[in-house]
This record gives C-alpha cells, sequence and structure tokens, in this order.
C-alpha cells in the first residue's frame, strides 16, 4: 500500500506533519516544548532517528506509521529499531496512548504494536491485525467501551421494572425497547417533545434505517401495529415518554459500540438479558444466552467466508452472533459491508419474534439484513440461492400443527397437537434441502435420549444421509429465566453418510457447567469475570482434538438407537458428585417419564 491510500485509510483529518512530504520531525517537536531528541535515542540506534514517516494524532491518541519497501530479514528488524525511537520521543512530546506501526510499500502487510510499555519486538506485535484500521478504530482499543456486564445486566433489570411501572406489557416491552434504542442510536430527536411527537419521530428514524431493505413495507407495518401504535405505549404521558427514553440513552446506549467487538458483545448481552426478563411468564421461550451462540459459532469456525442461516431465527440471537463473529474476521470495511448484505440469513413464522429479530440485527448496524417472515418449511428456493453452508438453529421443541411441515403433520395421530419429533423434523429438513456444509442446533435431551417413536426416526433420517460430528450436554438452567426446557447441542457434517465417515466414533462432551449460577434479579452471570472464556477454550480444546477426559468428554461409535450424550458413555469423576447433582438426575429423569406420557 502506497503511503497516500495509508493515509486515506487512517484518516487524513488526523494527520500531523511538520515537515515536507507529510513527514512528522520529531527533532522540531520536541525542540519546540525545549527538548533534545538525541538523549532519548536506545542505545542500538543505528543512526540519529528523528522524522518519522506518517503520524497521525488528536488529543489522547498517537499512531506512528514507519514505512519500509519489504518487510523482511534485516529491514524488519531495523524498522523495529527505528520504530521504538519514535516510541520514545512520542512519550517525551506528548501523554497520549500510542500504537506504533510497520507498513510496507510492496506488500499489503502490516505490525502493529499496542502495548508499548515494554520493549517492541518481533515476538510481542499484534499477529492478528492484517491490515491498517481507521483512526477510530484504533481509538476504540483504548477508549471504547469497557466490559462491565454485572452493570449492564443490572440496568437492564432496571429498564424492565421502569416499562413494568408504566403498563408496557410484556408481549410489547422488548420489540419497544429495541426500537427505542436503534432510534436513540440513530440520533433521534426526543427532548421537550410529546409522546405522539416521539412516536412520529421513531417511525421516521426506522424508515430511513430499511431503506432499501428486503421486505421493508412488511416490517414497518409490523413494527407500527405490534408496537408503535400499540395501547400501551400511545398511552404514555410524556414525562413517562421522556423517562423511559433518557433511562435508555444514559443506562444503555453507552455500552454500545458498533465499531469494537466488545461493544457488540455488550449489546448482544443486554438483548438476550432483556428479552429473556420478558419472556420469564412464558415458559415455552427458549432465549439462547449469548456466550452459547459464541461457543457454537467456534464449533463451527464462522468466519468471514461463511454463509449462515438460522430457518427459525427468533429474537436473531444467532444470526447477531455470526455476524459479530464473521465481522471480527475481517480486515476491511469492505468485507464487513459484504457479510452484512449478503452472509447472514434468516427465517422467523411469528410476528413478534420477526419483529425482534429485525430489530437486532439494525442495532448492530445491519441496515440491510436478509431476514424474512414465514415458514421455513415454504422457503426452499431462497434457501438454496443464498448458497448456505453454516446453519445455527433453536428450532421450536413443542411446535404447533401450522407451524410444523404439512407433510410430516399429514403422519401425525388426530389427538396430536405438538410436534412428537421435538424439533428434529426442522433439522432434517434444512439437512435434506442442503445437502452440505455443518449445522449446529439445540435440541431437548428427549432428543438424544429418544430410541422410540418419530424421535428415533428422524435421527435414523439424519444418519442415513450425515454425520453426527459431536453433542454437548449443556446447563441444565441454561434458558432461565425462561424455558425450563434442558438443551444439548449437536453438531452434523451435512451430506456425509454417518456410516461413512472418515471419523467414525462420535465426540460427547459432558459441558454441564459454563461458569455461570442465577442470582437474583441478574439471571444467569458468570461466577467471577473471565471464568467463561477459560472454560470455552477448554471445551474447545476437548472437541478439536477429540480427547477423552473423565467427567468431560469421550468419544464413541453411535447409530440411531443409541442414547447421544455423554453421560451415557463416559467415566465418572465420583470425586465431584454432590447430593444435588443425584437430586438433578432424578428431577430430569422424572420430566422426561412426565414429557413423554409415562407417567
Amino acid at each position: 500500500m502506497i503511503r497516500t491510500d495509508m493515509i486515506t485509510t487512517v484518516g487524513r483529518k488526523y494527520l500531523t506533519s511538520n515537515i515536507e512530504n507529510e513527514e512528522f520531525s520529531y527533532g522540531k517537536a520536541l525542540k519546540s516544548i525545549g527538548k533534545d531528541y538525541t538523549e532519548y535515542l536506545s542505545e542500538d540506534a543505528r543512526r540519529t532517528y528523528k522524522d518519522l514517516d506518517i503520524r497521525f494524532a488528536n488529543e489522547r491518541l498517537s499512531i506512528l506509521i514507519e514505512t519500509k519497501q519489504n518487510l523482511s530479514g534485516t529491514d524488519l528488524n531495523n524498522g523495529i529499531i527505528q520504530l521504538q525511537n519514535y516510541i520514545n520521543f512520542e512519550r517525551e512530546f506528548s501523554n497520549n496512548k500510542i500504537i506504533a506501526i510497520l507498513a510496507s510499500t510492496n506488500q499489503d502487510k502490516v505490525y502493529v504494536w499496542y502495548n508499548i510499555s515494554e520493549r517492541i519486538t518481533i515476538e510481542n506485535y499484534q499477529k492478528s491485525e492484517k491490515k491498517l484500521k481507521t483512526f477510530k478504530e484504533y481509538e476504540n482499543i483504548f477508549f471504547g467501551t469497557k466490559n462491565d456486564k454485572l452493570k449492564i445486566i443490572q440496568n437492564t433489570y432496571d429498564l424492565n421494572e421502569l416499562l413494568h411501572k408504566y403498563g408496557i406489557k410484556e408481549k410489547v416491552r422488548s420489540q419497544f425497547v429495541g426500537t427505542c434504542l436503534l432510534a436513540l442510536k440513530n440520533g433521534l430527536v426526543y427532548k421537550n417533545l410529546s409522546t405522539n411527537q416521539v412516536i412520529a419521530g421513531v417511525k421516521e428514524n426506522l424508515s430511513k434505517l430499511l431503506n432499501n431493505n428486503l421486505n421493508k413495507a412488511r416490517k414497518l407495518v409490523l413494527l407500527d401495529n405490534n408496537v408503535l401504535n400499540s395501547q400501551d405505549v400511545t398511552d404514555l404521558k410524556n414525562e413517562q415518554m421522556q423517562e423511559i427514553l433518557e433511562t435508555i440513552k444514559n443506562n444503555i446506549l453507552p455500552f454500545i459500540n458498533d465499531e469494537s467487538t466488545q461493544g457488540q458483545d455488550l449489546l448482544n448481552l443486554f438483548f438476550t438479558t432483556f428479552n429473556k426478563y420478558v419472556g420469564k411468564a412464558d415458559k415455552n421461550q427458549a432465549f439462547t444466552p449469548d456466550h452459547i451462540t459464541q461457543f457454537m459459532c467456534h464449533v463451527l469456525n464462522v468466519n468471514k467466508n461463511s454463509r449462515v442461516l438460522d430457518p427459525c431465527c427468533g429474537s436473531g440471537a444467532f444470526l447477531v452472533r455470526a455476524m459479530t463473529e464473521a465481522m471480527d474476521d475481517c480486515d476491511t470495511k469492505k468485507e464487513k459491508d459484504e457479510i452484512k448484505a449478503s452472509h447472514i440469513y434468516g427465517i422467523e413464522y411469528e410476528d413478534v419474534a420477526f419483529g425482534l429479530s429485525t430489530t437486532n440485527m439494525l442495532i448492530h448496524g445491519d441496515g440491510n439484513s436478509n431476514i424474512i417472515q414465514g415458514s421455513m418449511f415454504e422457503k426452499q428456493e431462497w434457501i438454496k440461492d443464498a448458497n448456505i453452508d453454516t446453519v445455527l438453529m433453536n428450532p421450536p421443541y413443542n411446535a404447533t400443527r401450522k407451524q410444523s411441515l404439512p407433510e410430516y403433520v399429514a403422519t401425525w395421530n388426530p389427538k396430536i397437537t405438538t410436534d412428537p419429533s421435538k424439533g428434529l423434523h426442522y433439522v432434517h429438513y434444512i439437512a435434506n434441502l442442503l445437502k452440505h456444509g455443518r449445522l449446529a442446533v439445540l435440541l431437548p435431551m428427549q432428543c438424544a435420549i429418544g430410541a422410540t417413536g418419530d424421535v428415533k426416526m428422524f435421527k435414523e433420517k439424519m444418519l442415513e444421509e450425515n454425520t453426527l460430528d459431536a453433542v454437548f450436554s449443556l446447563p441444565s438452567d441454561m434458558f432461565y429465566p425462561g424455558a425450563n426446557a434442558v438443551a444439548c447441542c449437536m453438531i452434523f457434517n451435512l451430506g456425509i453418510r454417518h456410516e461413512k465417515a472418515p471419523i467414525k466414533e462420535t465426540f460427547f462432551g459432558y459441558y454441564k457447567d459454563d461458569g455461570f449460577e442465577k442470582r437474583k434479579n441478574l439471571g444467569r452471570v458468570e461466577k467471577e469475570d473471565g471464568l467463561w472464556k477459560v472454560l470455552e477454550k477448554k471445551w474447545l480444546d476437548l472437541y478439536i482434538n477429540r480427547k477423552t477426559e473423565v467427567g468431560y468428554s469421550v468419544t464413541k461409535q453411535v447409530n440411531a438407537s443409541d442414547e447421544w450424550l455423554a453421560e451415557s458413555y463416559m467415566d465418572t469423576d465420583y470425586s465431584k458428585l454432590k447430593e444435588e447433582d443425584f437430586q438433578t438426575v432424578l428431577n430430569q429423569y422424572l420430566g422426561y417419564l412426565i414429557s413423554n406420557g409415562r407417567m
């Protein structure tokens, strides 16, 4: 990349030069504040370095770029020594945070250092940084939103209580919050305006955001009918609407930072947590925790080249997390825009959930999301045209007749009102349609244990054309507050018969402890900050390397008649068993017997 392109990429408005050719002389700069640059040269300086190729700065951050034709061998080593001297000078010249960069003019290659508190070396550069970023993106590294999960969860709970106080019913609440958050994030003017004026402003804001969006008219009608024109919202007194917007702006919005993964993570946490608070009265709503959606994305290695589908996307948790993971793999804005425009696809049947998923994607910066409303069983051509290679899903476990595949419903006993396959027929339909790629799905334990009836039938159908790669037993209270279902995660490699798979044994993980615990008014939160990252690393290591570890994992060759659970095959670490573990297993078994009509 030539120097002018580097300047354009980072941002010419931040360029600071004090000599010709847009270079920055530290000799001249330090002299202006009464210092001599030669006093700060390092001992290994090859010469009296003083002129940096490109310097960007504002009142709190300095970005130093030294360019070389090639970055290898002696040239690279000398470049690091030279850049270290410029770091020394910058420390004396300003109190700014510093990002130091070596950039090649012949190759599309950079070496970036953030932690310049220690001497920069070829060992401690940021290996994940492969392209230049904008000044704003670099600024976010030091000054972006801080990760305070407990605070955002507490603020979410308080916001839910405020909406309850002002009569916003649960059916409207989550979509109302999402819509307000989206409008505020995009410059909504509301102070000293009436409730009717605010609602009009929100509608105008949404219309602009959905410009050229798939099914724009349908989405606007749903948001109007289900949220903005609902009596709960229109009856809000002016001062009540003002207080709600102020609360969202001051207690939620500051945690949102579209340009950083950290900001995206906090926003995912907020939206999922708020949906759970709202859905706690409906025990059929299973809102997947963000850290579990992240784990499933990591298992499937979602990246910038993935084309992701959630065919029953609900509030959009899987789609948002997949988009976040894919964009985190990008090096340029062009790549990120491509992901938003044509790599993330969702289908949702229910009106309210469809509105939630649309809003959720828009909040995360996706102005043209490919989310459509309808039955996945009627969208075959649309799915095929999307060229999907990655499926993430959490189908309904008790789908009604109208939500299920008509051809399958025709085989049901007339007395049956809900899906006897417990969601497995959704999985089989998508797998059979795609015939390639990978699929991760959350299903109730009945699907893993079942060895009779429709569950067994669809287990057989899945193995006839696909490989059961792995099954993870997940925390029993994972959906709290909300659904009571105990779920596992199944991983399938599509289009490869199970018996023909190169690896004959399925991996089973006993991943019941994710480091989270239930706390009053907070839901499930980490027992200690950072614990989940440690556990996820272990979970992934065991799975990727297909390790057997007592109390955690085992590999086993299975068929459709077998139980697809780690509990059935792995050795037990008896030293860790407690009396309550025994009671938990009894409760789960009792629940299984009741739900399958055996008691």
